[in-house]
């Protein structure tokens, strides 16, 4: 009995001062209760299918999202509305997983610098919105929000949009060859701050 309490103690003595030893199992440990935790939401239908309605961005809202990306306003602006009677009441209904099945990456954050922006769509005029982005004190006096006004001035990069969406439909948004041949011919003329409001109009539009 003492052999066996001597050698337990020997293992686990073993285990705590061996640095290795000690990184290998906690990173087994997180893998596991990883896989444990993610691998049935790939089966789950409320993750995987898209909510009633749900479409693929249309060229010039892929276009704007890609925008919103590049400035970084995810930095400050989640697109995650939680289940929680506080941000219910001030943003609306819960974000689901099946909004953005064609998102890739999604935007999901739990940081708010700004104000939640996933149910803007239809909250504001494409006006608002064009003076927000190019002076946001104009509309919000207390804004923090740094101004976009190169928006306002740059074109949208039409030429890429094809070999974008073709990309986007390998892991499985459902583009189609017309949709993607139209794509070039939609941007043309269009402005990214153009872009910028196609996209933010939508956000948010299917689940209230």
């Amino acid at each position: 009995m003492a052999n066996n309490n001597a050698s337990g103690g020997l293992s686990h003595e073993k285990i705590e001062t061996n640095n290795f030893l000690m990184i290998v199992l906690i990173l087994l440990v997180l893998l596991v209760g990883g896989l444990v935790e993610i691998v049935p939401l790939f089966f789950q239908k409320s993750t995987t299918e898209p909510v009633k309605g749900l479409q693929p961005y249309t060229a010039l809202q892929l276009a704007g999202r890609d925008i919103y990306t590049r400035e970084g306003c995810y930095n400050c602006h989640s697109q995650m509305i939680r289940p929680f009677r506080a941000e219910t009441l001030r943003y609306g209904h819960y974000s689901v997983a099946g909004e953005f099945v064609y998102d890739h990456p999604f935007q999901w954050g739990s940081k708010r610098t700004g104000p939640d922006l996933h149910r803007v769509g239809g909250k504001y005029s494409e006006q608002w919105h064009r003076d927000h982005l190019n002076n946001p004190r104009d509309v919000v006096p207390e804004s923090n929000m740094p101004a976009y006004p190169w928006l306002l001035k740059d074109d949208v990069d039409a030429a890429s949009m094809p070999a974008h969406m073709k990309a986007l439909r390998t892991v499985g948004v459902p583009y189609t060859d017309e949709q993607i041949a139209k794509s070039t011919e939609e941007l043309k003329g269009k402005k990214e701050i153009d872009a910028v409001i196609a996209y933010l109009q939508v956000l948010g539009t299917l689940v209230r």
